[in-house]
């Protein structure tokens, strides 16, 4: 697990180390062990490296036998050794024992395309210095991130947004967009960050540039959700319990000790158990809960842990999390809404004291149909015919219902059909309501028309297909921009590698073919899952109610943060920055004061502000740890010298 960083000017003008090194400097969480840089003419690649396999010859840049060609690489490649054999008896020479090297020779034999043969989670660079081309590539789900943009003459990227602010000549105004999609669905867009100008490379995309040419993003991988009506049951529950398997076997390779994530759930409770079918040793484990009962999942952990005999840690988070408000914002990279980031930062540091990767159970809930809003759309379907001829009316009552007034959330929504009525009970402030939030000002960059709805359209020929739709469109959209996000981004705030076995994308295709009617059946979610886990899981476990990771901010922000929301979000700075309204954020305060249920709302405003304070009211990079400044000017010369001696045997 690394953080990768980088630069091409498409105009072929050099290269500075100290901005490779800056870049670097503010990604140390995501690689304390090492850092290495490759400079040439007209490129840069910077990385740090947290050290999981191959700890001692395993440095980044890594390179082919002639230095032609040079990788950076953040993730893991859970099928390298199969791929190293290949390679081998092909011809090609390996310099270290890890997987990054992999993707070099894999690049030598299939150009950009060698990405199609990799199995794993990753965010790579490969320079190719005879073709002068850049190949950026990042993951089929979005489990690690990738920022890129343009900066004058020169392309940048980097794992994370804050990385790239380093670079002298980055616009760091706000895109009204993305505040739009943050106070929307609480995350920025698919293809867009927080800051004007820089954008995400999209799940299962690529890049490639070369000077003098454009840049060319395209997609090279899609899932189709198309069930196989050809088989039984029971292949597919055989079929899953042997992925399932293969996949947590596969992320346990490592070098380093390997823990687990334990809610108490059903899918991180699948993941630990396989792992110690696998291993045939008890696990070592983490849950964290709270204080307020009906948020929290402990007891069914511990259960779990019991069964299996792991070495069991736990944490009750307490309303004192505001100590460390500072650093999520900072881990966090952008604005993000999902309150769940704090439980998640707190199990994450309470794993790193005992281990340095982790499993964690996210994608069951897309891939098996466990979300109870695909049941409640489900039932939702059922009224389509009769009140389709009345949606004209509905729409009417709740534009003269005022918002926040009782009954014009429920107007609306009744209104609305298929994916626009889905979309809209996962919505945080509907339009009315955002317009009021936003300045006009910064209102008016936004436009007038109403944002775009996610433009991820499935349509698959199954019968009751709608269910397959609303995964594809999840996976598309809400777990790589908030789920795998979150987990990332405060996994590595603490050096810590988070796994995410369900989302191999081997397994991800074959859950793609199983038809509806055995993710959901008789009103019990994750169906043919659960099946597949009997003799696995307790039964208990498997029949209990799913429970989301939801945290008490109702409580927090009547309680130990009742004075400190107003006082940010009614401050003069917030006031001056002329972006959100005061006086509507005066209002949702007192509305959550009388009764409490804006609490996300709330939260979402908070990240907001205080990601402005962080990254826009300072222009100085937050960390900055020493560098062996030899070791920079020693990977310089090397660069330097080898870049020569290429030159002077070519003549």
């Amino acid at each position: 697990m690394c953080g990768i960083a980088g630069m091409l000017s498409l105009e072929g003008l050099p290269v500075r180390i100290e901005e490779l090194v800056s870049m670097c400097q503010v990604l140390v969480h995501r690689g304390p062990d090492d850092e290495g840089f490759y400079l040439g003419t007209g490129v840069g690649l910077g990385m740090r490296r947290l050290s999981i396999i191959d700890r001692k010859t395993g440095g980044q840049p890594v390179r082919n036998e002639e230095g032609t060609v040079w990788a950076v690489f953040n993730g893991e490649i859970y099928n390298f050794r199969e791929l190293r054999r290949d390679l081998e008896s092909r011809g090609h020479r390996f310099l270290t024992a890890g997987d990054s090297e992999t993707i070099v020779h894999l690049y030598e034999e299939y150009g950009p395309s060698c990405v199609e043969r990799l199995r794993g989670m990753f965010a790579f660079a490969v320079w190719d210095e005879r073709r002068r081309q850049l190949l950026v590539v990042r993951d089929r789900l979005g489990i690690k991130p990738l920022y890129y943009g343009r900066v004058r003459d020169r392309l940048v990227f980097a794992s994370e947004l804050k990385a790239l602010l380093q670079v002298p000549g980055v616009d760091r105004r706000i895109r009204p967009s993305a505040v739009d999609h943050l106070f929307t669905f609480l995350t920025t867009p698919p293809e867009e960050s927080i800051v004007e100008g820089i954008a995400k490379l999209p799940p299962g995309h690529l890049l490639m540039a070369s000077p003098g040419h454009p840049v060319k993003v395209e997609r090279y991988w899609e899932v189709e959700f198309q069930p196989d009506e050809g088989r039984d049951e029971v292949f597919f529950e055989g079929r899953l319990r042997e992925l399932l398997e293969e996949s947590v076997r596969l992320h346990m390779e490592s070098d380093v000790p390997v823990g687990a994530f334990l809610s108490g759930g059903i899918d991180s409770s699948a993941v630990v158990a396989t792992m110690a079918q696998v291993t045939g040793r008890p696990p070592v484990t983490f849950s964290i809960g709270f204080k307020e009962a009906a948020y929290s999942e402990l007891e069914h952990a511990r259960l779990m842990a019991g069964v299996l005999g792991s070495e069991h840690h736990e944490l009750v988070v307490e309303p004192d999390v505001l100590k460390v408000l500072d650093d999520l914002v900072w881990y966090l990279d952008e604005p993000f809404g999902d309150a769940s980031a704090i439980p998640t930062y707190m199990v994450s540091r309470l794993a790193a004291e005992h281990v340095t990767v982790v499993l964690s159970g996210d994608g069951g809930d897309e891939l098996f149909g466990g979300y109870e809003k695909y049941m409640v759309e489900g039932r939702e379907r059922r009224w389509d015919g009769m009140l389709q001829p009345f949606r004209p009316v509905l729409a009417a009552l709740a534009r003269a219902v005022p918002p926040g007034v009782r009954g014009h959330n429920r107007l609306r929504h009744f209104s609305l059909a298929g994916e626009s009525r889905y979309l809209d009970a996962g919505t945080l402030l509907r339009w009315e309501d955002r317009r009021r939030l936003l300045q006009p000002e910064f209102r008016e960059r936004l436009g007038r028309a109403r944002p775009a709805a996610p433009k991820h359209r499935h349509r698959s020929r199954s019968g009751d297909g709608w269910l397959s739709e609303l995964q594809y469109l999840d996976l598309k959209s809400y777990l790589p921009l908030d789920i795998l996000t979150k987990v990332d981004r405060m996994s590595m705030a603490h050096s810590l590698e988070a796994r995410v076995p369900l989302l191999d994308h081997v397994l991800v295709e074959f859950a793609a073919t199983i038809p509806p009617r055995l993710l959901i059946r008789d009103g019990v979610t994750k169906y043919l899952f659960k099946r597949a886990l009997r003799g696995l899981v307790p039964e208990t476990l498997l029949k209990r109610p799913k429970q989301g990771f939801a945290i008490p901010l109702g409580h927090w922000f009547q309680g130990d943060w009742s004075e400190f929301v107003p006082d940010l979000l009614l401050s003069q700075r917030s006031r001056e920055r002329g972006i959100l309204n005061p006086g509507f954020l005066e209002e949702l305060v007192e509305r959550h004061r009388r009764r409490p249920g804006l609490g996300l709302e709330l939260w979402t405003a908070i990240s907001f502000e205080m990601w402005c304070r962080t990254f826009l009211d300072s222009q100085e990079a937050r960390q900055t740890p020493r560098h062996d400044t030899s070791r920079i000017q020693r990977a310089m010369a090397s660069a330097t010298r080898e870049d020569r001696d290429r030159r002077a045997a070519t003549g």
